[in-house]
């Protein structure tokens, strides 16, 4: 599979799905962010599609299976951190053979995903306010992602003082080892020579 690790809000990708087989991509997204997505397929007779998105504990967020039409949507909301798959798969009646079918996958997440225009019609807001609000949105998404990166960094940086250390007691023990190694054999060659007559 392909990990997309992205800090843009939109990404629009386009790949093949190999006939009778299946195509996956990874993607990460933080807790509560709201994901959507639109796919359309490259026309292909005889032709059915599959698009499956689940997470890492293997809950199913979208399924759609053996469809004929070319286009589609989907969308969902990351309850924790965490890597997403979104797989698609091509399929053909058995005995026939095609071409690889082309995917287009438009994916927004976050501020981008929101419907501005339903809001401002539930809300009765100006198009000034929808903007204001939309940047609000932004401001905070941006301030999440600073706060994300901070926390990892403290993570990294716990997890590469731990190492550090382990790596100070690895070396002292080593060298603990071989300096016991070396008086072992000082001794040992000592008693070897004594006993051959060679040193008194």
């Amino acid at each position: 599979g392909v990990i997309l690790m992205t800090l843009d809000c939109t990404s629009a990708l386009r790949f093949y799905v190999p006939s009778n087989g299946k195509k996956c991509l990874k993607e990460e997204i933080h807790k509560n962010v709201v994901v959507t997505g639109e796919y359309e397929l490259s026309e292909g007779n005889g032709y059915t599609s599959s698009v499956h998105v689940s997470d890492t504990r293997g809950h199913t967020l979208y399924n759609r299976e053996h469809f004929a039409e070319t286009k589609g949507k989907f969308a969902f909301t990351a309850d924790e951190y965490d890597i997403f798959e979104i797989c698609f798969s091509s399929h053909l009646p058995a005995g026939q053979h095609g071409q690889d079918r082309e995917v287009m996958l438009q994916m927004r997440r976050g501020v981008e995903a929101k419907n501005y225009e339903d809001i401002a019609k539930a809300e009765q807001l100006k198009p000034l306010e929808v903007e204001l609000r939309r940047l609000e949105d932004l401001s905070e998404s941006i301030v999440q992602d600073f706060a994300y990166m901070r926390q990892r960094e403290e993570e990294m940086r716990n997890t590469n003082e731990s190492t550090n250390s382990r790596v100070l007691y690895l070396s002292i023990f080593s060298m603990l080892c071989l300096l016991g190694l070396a008086t072992w054999q000082v001794l040992y060659l000592r008693r070897y020579f004594k006993a051959k007559k060679l040193i008194d």
